[in-house]
């Protein structure tokens, strides 16, 4: 028997409503963060590269695969054989502080979104595997 977690209204972050002493339908996560079931996973993220993202050390990343990559989607990629969470960037050569260049594999970057670490530029003879779109985070305090 499945038990689901039921929705008690919504809260203001101000003043407290009483009108809100309702309760709604129970909720499923699954039903509310899973598309397509049979290309979707859920990944634990480590390190705090995408703290400025919202993506936290320990929070749980939804990811559907089956989603194909755009230009400014956070996305779960492997470059030579290591597994990583980053903005994927597409496109134009991006001028760096130093005023150089950055020539790479057409011009794919993966953007932390943490100044602590710089953007993977993919170079020639570097592998690059899409594992899918991170859909949604979700975060513990």
């Amino acid at each position: 028997m499945s038990t689901k977690a039921k929705v008690s209204g919504s809260v203001v972050a101000g003043f407290p409503s009483p009108a809100e002493q309702y309760q709604e339908t129970p909720l499923d996560l699954n039903e509310l963060l899973v598309k397509r079931p049979a290309a979707t996973y859920f990944v634990r993220v480590e390190g705090d590269s995408m703290v400025g993202a919202g993506i936290c050390d320990g929070d749980l990343l939804v990811v559907d695969r089956s989603l194909r990559p755009a230009d400014g989607d956070v996305i779960i990629a492997c470059v030579d054989g290591d597994f990583t969470v980053k903005t994927l960037r597409v496109g134009g050569n991006r001028e760096e502080e130093t005023g150089k260049r950055k020539e790479g594999r057409g011009n794919i970057r993966l953007e932390p979104a943490n100044p602590k670490y710089q953007a993977i530029v993919l170079r020639p003879g570097q592998e690059l595997d899409y594992f899918g779109k991170v859909t949604a985070c979700i975060h513990r305090f």
